[in-house]
């Protein structure tokens, strides 16, 4: 059932905070940026280890989640959760693909300046401080040097293209966006259609969804520019991004 599942899902934006926008820089070049994963396969693939994590423990643990893979397990799960990472990134190719067509449908021609991928929640084996290790990024995105990183804001402000520093402290990584001040419940009653509306004035955008929209609005996330001073050790902007759709 999964491969029927990520067969017909391959391509697909999904929900939540993944989008798809036409920026500018301060050049005024044209960017596309699109923000969307393995679309629930790798998270279906965690649940069913982590399950058999819970099942499996012998050890005593202050909490269940605690429990480890190993042996077999663990071996079992690696391939299956580098397989979801695999299909996470054709599923962004596939899309970024049908944007620029769609894209140059609209405008005609153009030259393709860049292409850049930058994944977050994600787990690698990598070394740090000396030892062979499995790095979990949860929120983060990888920032060595030579590597380009994507931290977006919110979908009303601005998105950072940045250089990775090489931090060590910081196991490489930094912020992969601006992350949530409101949770999605609570920004549902804070905010209101009028205020989403007030919030992407200038903007084209999903006006007629804008009910759906309601746990997203801009100002639900902190300020983007402050966590890029927050983590000014960690990476070097390169352009900053505005939206425009």
């Amino acid at each position: 059932p999964m491969t029927v599942t990520a067969r017909r899902q391959l391509g697909t934006l999904g929900s939540g905070n993944h989008f798809v926008e036409v920026c500018l820089d301060e050049a005024d070049s044209v960017w596309i940026v699109l923000h969307s994963g393995s679309r629930g396969i790798g998270n279906l693939i965690a649940q069913i280890f982590i399950k058999r994590a819970r099942d499996e423990s012998t050890e005593k643990l202050e909490d269940p989640d605690l429990a480890r893979l190993t042996g077999e397990a663990f071996h079992a799960y690696v391939p299956m959760m580098e397989w979801a990472q695999t299909y996470a990134y054709a599923n962004r190719e596939f899309m970024m693909d049908a944007a620029l067509d769609d894209l140059e449908r609209f405008v005609g021609g153009f030259e393709i300046l860049d292409r850049i991928n930058c994944h977050h929640n994600f787990a690698a084996l990598e070394e740090h401080f000396g030892q062979r290790v499995w790095l979990t990024r949860k929120g983060a995105i990888k920032a060595d040097i030579g590597d380009r990183g994507i931290i977006p804001g919110s979908m009303g402000a601005a998105t950072y293209i940045v250089d990775g520093k090489g931090n060590p402290d910081s196991y490489n990584s930094s912020a992969h966006g601006a992350g949530r001040m409101y949770s999605r419940t609570r920004a549902r009653k804070e905010f209101t259609t009028e205020s989403l509306s007030s919030m992407m004035e200038g903007k084209a955008w999903n006006i007629d969804n804008a009910r759906k929209l309601l746990d997203e609005p801009p100002d639900a996330y902190k300020p983007i520019a402050q966590v890029m001073e927050d983590q000014k050790d960690l990476v070097r902007p390169t352009n900053i991004l505005r939206q425009i759709v």
